[in-house]
């Protein structure tokens, strides 16, 4: 005996709903702002922070005469202070500058110009340790060199009578 399979066949009583069930989106808003309403007030812990007191720092506008200042220029010529250094030479003038410094007061100072040669003024701060430099330190801004000692400019010559 054979059956017959039947197709059952359900129509819709209405046409499909495309718009979205916000019931379930608005649940899950409140639960997440009761969340945060709870969670914020356990996240507002001090931190202590210990703040060094303040230092009066010392302005100086004018460099100190014994300071030695090594800069560098574009086409990376050296000079020391102000005064023109060849390369050959720097390290053995540099030595002798520094040989006449105390032990613990040999500070050089490095200015370059914007487009000097990185590997020159590598070169230059390795030949300042080797003349022996303690400390090195880098000028971001142009320091004036130390300025010879002024002599009083001299009287006019008098005029002499006619």
């Amino acid at each position: 005996m054979a059956r017959r399979m039947r197709k059952f066949k359900v129509a819709p009583q209405s046409a499909p709903n495309s718009e979205i069930n916000i019931t379930p989106l608005v649940d899950v808003v409140l639960v997440l702002l009761i969340i945060f309403m709870v969670v914020t007030p356990l996240l507002e812990k001090d931190i202590e922070v210990r703040v060094p007191d303040s230092e009066q720092v010392e302005d100086t506008s004018e460099v100190p005469p014994d300071q030695l200042v090594v800069s560098l220029d574009e086409d990376g010529a050296i000079s020391i202070n102000t005064e023109k250094v060849p390369a050959d030479g720097y390290v053995e003038k540099l030595k002798r500058v520094l040989a006449a410094k105390a032990k613990g007061d040999r500070l050089v100072f490095f200015t370059a110009a914007d487009k000097t040669n990185y590997a020159k003024l590598v070169a230059a701060l390795d030949g300042a340790r080797q003349a022996g430099a303690e400390t090195l330190g880098m000028a971001t801004e142009k320091i004036e060199a130390p300025k010879a000692p002024e002599t009083p400019p001299e009287a006019p010559p008098e005029p002499t009578p006619p």
